[in-house]
């Protein structure tokens, strides 16, 4: 055991810390075999046993105190990028036949679609423009 340099058992221990991260996804895990890393750089450069744990407890802890807030709120932010239906919410059509609260067609992002009229009293006449509210099943609600 004496015969291994510490940097080696730096290293043995990012892995050991890496497998759990794997297994488990959880990137604290990650952020602790990073300081591990830098412990074993340390050990390599020729620091002391004390300096090695305070650079592994320093460097984890930082990751740790800035990467984890940064990814929690990645992670409960909304995708920015609209897909699918969601994407269509908002576009402008053009109606193809008189729309009103009992039906109609409209062309929306190049193609065609039954529509309804949101307000059942009132009509879009064919060549109208008029904006997608919500999309239900395959009928376009427009305003």
């Amino acid at each position: 055991m004496d015969d291994i340099d510490a940097w080696v058992w730096w290293l043995i221990g990012a892995v050991g810390l890496g497998i759990p991260l794997v297994v488990t996804a959880m990137p604290e895990f990650g952020m602790l075999a990073v300081g591990a890393v830098a412990g074993a750089v340390t050990a390599g450069l020729g620091g002391g046993v004390v300096l090695q744990v305070v650079v592994f407890a320093t460097v984890s802890v930082a990751l740790i105190a800035v990467v984890r807030p940064v990814a929690t709120r990645h992670r409960s932010q909304r995708p920015q990028l609209a897909t699918g239906i969601d994407a269509l919410k908002g576009k402008q059509a053009v109606v193809l036949e008189r729309v009103d609260g009992s039906g109609g067609r409209i062309k929306l992002a190049g193609e065609v679609w039954s529509a309804r009229a949101l307000d059942t009293g009132r009509a879009y006449e064919v060549g109208e423009e008029v904006d997608v509210v919500e999309i239900e099943g395959a009928t376009a609600i427009v305003m």
